[in-house]
């Protein structure tokens, strides 16, 4: 992420601040403000998080795009993506990480120093250090995952990477279920 002096995470030395923002359908609640800005703040970064609810914007999630363009244009460093938004985003971006072309969802844009917007996929790994880490005996034998959108995709992914055996989708959309059988 670039900051405001237009440095990048390496060359830290005189940067301003990050300003970063989260996008999604009732986003109000959301921990991720408090969450951020605690890691920030034991970083020595001034981190500015905003919350992009599309609700109140009146946007679907399609108007995902035009937010991210926003956002570019207004200085933004990265966004975090939430429902319903991860895999719509996609479409808007100038390019995916391997991850988040091979799950089909992002959940972060980072906006490099060429103004380029890049997607990115961290659910999963995140998912797979936490339950290693919290559930290191837990069986992976055989495995039910309720939901497969963007989040469902990340976590099947990582319940793979783990160790299931067998991991069984369900999903109110059982086409999306059945197309992440390619994981």
């Amino acid at each position: 992420m670039r900051g405001s002096t237009g440095q990048s995470p390496e060359g830290r030395e005189g940067r301003e601040s990050c300003l970063v923002g989260l996008i999604g359908s009732g986003v109000g609640p959301s921990l991720s403000p408090a969450l951020h800005q605690r890691e920030a703040d034991r970083h020595g970064l001034r981190y500015l998080y905003r919350l992009i609810d599309i609700d109140p914007l009146g946007l679907g999630p399609g108007g995902v795009g035009e937010l991210v363009r926003a956002a570019a244009r207004l200085g933004f460093d990265g966004l975090n993506i939430t429902h319903p938004c991860k895999q719509t985003v996609i479409e808007h971006l100038d390019g995916l990480s391997e991850d988040a072309a091979l799950l089909g969802a992002v959940n972060t844009v980072v906006f490099g120093e060429d103004g380029r917007a890049i997607g990115h996929n961290t659910d999963w790994s995140g998912f797979a250090r936490s339950f290693a880490r919290g559930l290191p005996d837990a069986p992976t034998g055989e495995i039910v995952l309720l939901g497969a959108g963007g989040a469902g995709a990340a976590v099947a992914h990582a319940l793979l990477t783990v160790g299931a055996d067998r991991l069984t989708l369900a999903d109110t959309d059982p086409a999306r279920a059945a197309g992440l059988a390619g994981l």
